[in-house]
């Protein structure tokens, strides 16, 4: 059984500390495009805890939308709220995560990244099993957030001979 009616990923969003400088290095370093903003939102009543799962006091101060790539849309929210957590999580953390952007050519975008000075986490690494064929590496942003470049322009394993892999 599956979701009814399940398509595609749309979006994925994340909070920023602040929206402008994490708007620059979206547009300028990464090269999305800027789509659109919205808010500021904010309830007298509970409707932030409700829709949102947040304390019913949070201002969302504003959301932007952003394309990055030919599929991607970023939805990127910065928030006011008393009691607000700070950290980033890592990816051992419950909670944490990473967003992957596919690049044709990982040993260009690396060098790219490294001239903008953003932090490469070490050398990019070569996969196995399943992911052989597979390179990629994990930066952060400017507020901490993980990402990673991961390439495979000739395939996985996997997408060679899927029933080897499967259990």
């Amino acid at each position: 059984m599956a979701l009814p009616g399940l398509k595609r990923l749309d979006h994925i969003g994340f909070t920023v500390p602040d929206l402008e400088p994490a708007h620059a290095w979206l547009v300028d370093v990464l090269g999305c495009e800027y789509m659109y903003a919205l808010g500021p939102f904010g309830s007298a009543g509970d409707w932030m805890a409700e829709h949102l799962n947040v304390d019913a006091r949070t201002v969302m101060r504003q959301l932007r939308f952003y394309r990055c790539g030919e599929q991607a849309v970023f939805e990127v929210f910065e928030y006011q709220a008393e009691e607000q957590q700070t950290a980033v999580p890592r990816n051992s953390d419950v909670g944490g995560h990473h967003v992957a952007l596919y690049v044709e050519d990982l040993d260009d975008a690396v060098s790219y990244l490294r001239t903008k000075g953003v932090p490469v986490l070490g050398e990019p690494t070569v996969s196995a099993g399943p992911s052989e064929g597979q390179r990629w590496v994990y930066f952060l942003s400017p507020w901490g957030m993980q990402f990673e470049l991961v390439s495979y322009p000739d395939g996985k394993a996997y997408d060679r001979a899927p029933s080897e892999f499967q259990r």
